[in-house]
Parts: structure tokens; sequence; C-alpha cells
């Protein structure tokens, strides 16, 4: 008899587990929009509508919508068929969206109805399909779905744990975004470490407020609770009110550090109003001391920091159960490797918990800071159409480098204390300066120009551009925001402009942005 192959589909997982689920998609007003039976048999129903329009498993399908319950069954749907699934960010414009198309080379584009002429141009001389999905679930997708006659049983492909699942774009420092390439392997063992780790309960109940073309609203957030068959208050957006409103009703929020300080200023945090709430949790940009305690005062919790990236997944964490400490992200999720080295080196102090949870700190450096590398089975596989860059990023024994520069306490908690990639994290989003300043410096008039991050209480850090520009041109501020606006996605423009007859360089001719931050700050 021969045995059949194991089939490492990701929703196979999550079907085992949600089996005999309950609600899926709770309302704000208590109500079920969705039960875990109606994840199932409308996903099967959408994967079987794709496979109608000729897409076989690996072809891409991106998707630029508004957050929806439908966009969640759409989401399972391609993960079942085994297609690529694609999230772009809603405020891409149309030269981003451009590459990200030419670059993926998709068989289906989703977007919103607003944006489908716009696509139509893009996609004219290929033969990639276009629907529409509104922010209500409507649109010629849905559409589809009601004419035909699709069944509610489907097959998954044979998928392997290497198998690519999803493809996210993340800006680079010197180049074109770089599409990470994840796998279903890469999801699960993710998925499997933190529900160990944050301790998921048979009652909880995510507050969802975060975006769900990111990894942290996506992956995290949505694919743990559904890994638990929870149930989950979809908010369509963050709302400071509407998320305290729904505290009550919740025993789960994931935030970022913006959203946390947002709750603080509008007031209505209390013990009581949190008094159901087992876990808040932070990430995608450092929480400041003074929020993390502000919260503890305000809402009697402490919030549970963690650090990941997208070719990575969430690879640390303070700890649920033990000493959260404020300023640090923790230390490895079991299964992951983290070690911290000098610049041009690769090897340095190994940190991580062996099986039994015990954590591995006999040859740490305390203190020291260095370049962060993390191993294991939850780092990506490459970035997309990019072999040499993959190569460059992974060192020959199989550590990703972050990019961050990071600390290790005498207990093994690591800090993010900088990143050597040059970064910034605005709202949580990750902004990279060399894409700013190529537009920038399109602009008639601008010699030269630095991006910076600057701290800001809003933002955690504000895009701030610093410019040297020929007087005769007589830029203003203003002119230059309107015309980032014109080629960025609004996350990435610049709150503020400084213009400067000089950038300060070192010796080697580098603009020293360090002098710029400090400058301006």
């Amino acid at each position: 008899m021969t045995e059949q192959p194991v089939n490492h589909n990701i929703y196979a997982h999550f079907q085992a587990r949600f089996a005999h689920g309950g609600t899926f998609i709770q309302g704000t007003d208590g109500s079920a929009h969705h039960t875990y039976a109606d994840l199932h048999h409308s996903s099967a129903r959408y994967a079987n509508l794709l496979m109608s329009l000729g897409l076989q498993p690996g072809d891409r399908v991106i998707t630029q919508v508004d957050k929806s319950a439908e966009c969640l069954l759409l989401y399972f749907a391609c993960l079942r068929a085994g297609l690529v699934y694609l999230p772009l960010n809603t405020a891409y414009g149309q030269d981003e969206v451009t590459y990200f198309v030419s670059n993926a080379e998709p068989a289906l584009i989703i977007c919103t109805p607003s944006a489908a002429a716009s696509f139509q141009q893009i996609i004219a001389t290929t033969t990639c399909q276009l629907l529409t999905l509104d922010a209500k679930g409507r649109g010629s997708l849905t559409q589809a779905l009601v004419e035909g006659d699709f069944s509610q049983v489907f097959q998954s492909p044979p998928t392997a744990a290497d198998d690519v699942a999803v493809i996210l774009y993340t800006s680079g420092t010197t180049g074109q975004p770089k599409g990470a390439m994840v796998t279903h392997g890469n999801l699960l063992t993710n998925t499997q470490a933190l529900h160990q780790v944050w301790r998921w309960q048979r009652d909880d109940v995510l507050l969802h407020s975060l975006p769900i073309f990111h990894i942290h609203g996506l992956f995290v957030a949505t694919h743990l609770a559904v890994f638990n068959a929870s149930p989950i208050i979809l908010l369509t957006s963050f709302d400071p009110a509407e998320v305290i409103k729904q505290l009550p009703e919740a025993t789960v929020f994931m935030g970022v550090p913006t959203h946390y300080v947002r709750l603080l200023k509008h007031g209505g945090l209390s013990p009581e109003s949190c008094r159901q709430m087992r876990l808040f949790t932070s990430g995608s940009a450092p929480l400041l001391h003074q929020t993390f305690d502000a919260f503890e005062t305000a809402s009697g919790h402490r919030i549970v920091e963690r650090y990941g990236m997208t070719e990575t997944g969430i690879t640390t964490s303070n700890p649920f159960d033990g000493h959260r400490k404020p300023g640090t992200v923790g230390r490895p999720l079991p299964g992951l490797e983290a070690r911290i080295v000098g610049d041009g080196h690769d090897d340095g102090h190994l940190y991580k918990n062996d099986e039994n949870g015990a954590f591995n700190n006999s040859e740490a450096a305390v203190g020291t800071t260095g370049n962060l590398q993390v191993r294991g089975p939850s780092v990506f596989k490459g970035y997309w159409r990019m072999r040499d860059k993959t190569r460059e990023e992974f060192t020959a024994d199989g550590f990703f480098n972050t990019g961050d520069l990071a600390q290790q306490d005498a207990d093994g908690y690591i800090a993010i204390v900088g990143r050597s990639k040059d970064m910034i994290i605005s709202g949580g989003l990750n902004v990279y300066p060399k894409e700013i300043e190529g537009v920038l410096d399109k602009l008639p008039g601008i010699i030269e120009s630095a991006v910076i991050g600057i701290s800001d209480d809003d933002f955690g850090e504000a895009v701030t551009a610093v410019i040297n520009a020929a007087p005769e041109f007589k830029l203003t501020e203003i002119q230059v925001i309107d015309f980032m606006k014109q080629h960025l996605a609004n996350f990435k423009v610049a709150k503020r402009v400084h213009f400067v007859t000089e950038l300060p360089r070192n010796t080697m001719g580098k603009i020293q942005k360090n002098r710029l931050r400090e400058q301006f700050s």
C-alpha cells in the first residue's frame, strides 16, 4: 500500500483546531457575523471560484482592499488552494503598486472598486485578471461567488512545508522593495510557538484593530485566534473610543505603541474596563518605558512586548508568566535561536530556550551591543526573485541578519537599541529612508536629501526630511510635502522638512544622520 504524502497546508492545521469552534467573527454588538463553520464552507467556495478562473497552485494573488470579514475568508481560501497571497498596504499609490505588480506577476488582483480603473491601466498588457471588493464585502468578487454554483467542499492540493504561502513586500535600504517569501511551515511553527508562550485559553476573545496587510494583524493576531478557535471582534481600523468600548467583551488585545499612547490620551482605561482582559501585547516598534508604566497604572496590566520582522515572524517575547521588563523584547521563542555578533563576524553568543524551557545563558556577553541574528523554522524562505540578496542576508551557518542592533542582559532579555539598516518605524509601519530620498531627489531644486526618524510621542518616530536645496528655487516645506504625497503612501511622507546649506559628512563622505537626529530632535 502506497503511503499518502503528508499535506503541510497550514489551513488543514487550522481547520483541525477550529472544527468544533463556534463564533469566528463577532460583531461589535455581540452578534455572530460568521461562525467557524462559515469560515470553512465560504473559504471552500472562494477556493473553487479561484480555481474556476484558471489559477493554479503557486500563482500570486494580490489584494489591496479594506479590512473586512470577506477579505479574511478570501485569505484562507488562497491558503487552501495553494495560491500565494500578496496583501498590499491600502495607502500605497500607483507608482508603488505598479512596481509590485511588475515584480510579482500576479494571476489575479483584487482591489477596491474605486481603484479598479487605476489597476486596469497597470495590467493592460498582461493576462492578469481583476476583481473588486469593498469594505462591506461587496464587489465583483462576491458577485461572482453568488452567481456561481461553487461547492462548499474543497480538497487542498498537496502542499509541502517549504511551499510559499504569502509574499510580503518590505522596503529595502538600497534599492527596490523586496518580496519576503513566507512558507506554510514558517506560519505554522510561529503560530504554535506563540500559542504556547502566550498561554492561549479556551474562552479567549480577540479584539482586532490592526490592519491585515501586515504580519502583526494577519499572522500574529488572526492566526492565533483561528488556531485557538476564538471569536474575533473585528474593528475596521483602530479607534481609541471603540477599543475602550469593546475591551470589556475581550480577553486579548494586540497593538503597536502608537495605539497605547492614544488609548492613554483618550481616557477611559481602568481596571474595571479591562476586567476581562488577560493579555495586552505590543510590537512593530519600540515601546517607551513611560508608556509601559502609564498603561499599567491606568489599566492594571503590564504589556507584553515582543519582537519580530516580516522575514522572521515573531522571534522573541517577554514572558506571560514571569517578569515583563520594559524596554526589552524578552527571550527567543521555543525553537528559535538568537545571537548578537560584532561587525564582520558570523559567530557570537547564542541565546535560546531548550526543550524544557530553560534559558541558555552560559556564554552571554551582558550589555554588549551587536548585530542581532536569528535562526529557526519561522525564518522566511528568501526574497522573491532575489537570490543574491537572499544569500547576502544569511550567514554561512543559516542565521538571518535582522539589521537591528541589540543587547542582552544578565537574565537573557534582549533589548533592541538601534537599527543598523537605518529603518524608521512610524506608527508601527516600516519606513526606509533610501526610498524616500530617491523620490525627493527627483524634485527640481533639491541638491541632496537625508531622511531620518525623530522621536515622537504619537508615532514613535516621525519621518523627517533634511534638504539641501538650490536657493533660486525657493522651495518651501509645503511644496516638498505635496510632492512626496504625489509619489508615496501617506505614512512615508515627512511630517517635517528642514532646509540646510550642507549635510554633515564623515571622513568617508557618508552623511552623518546621527548628527542630524541630534540637531533636529
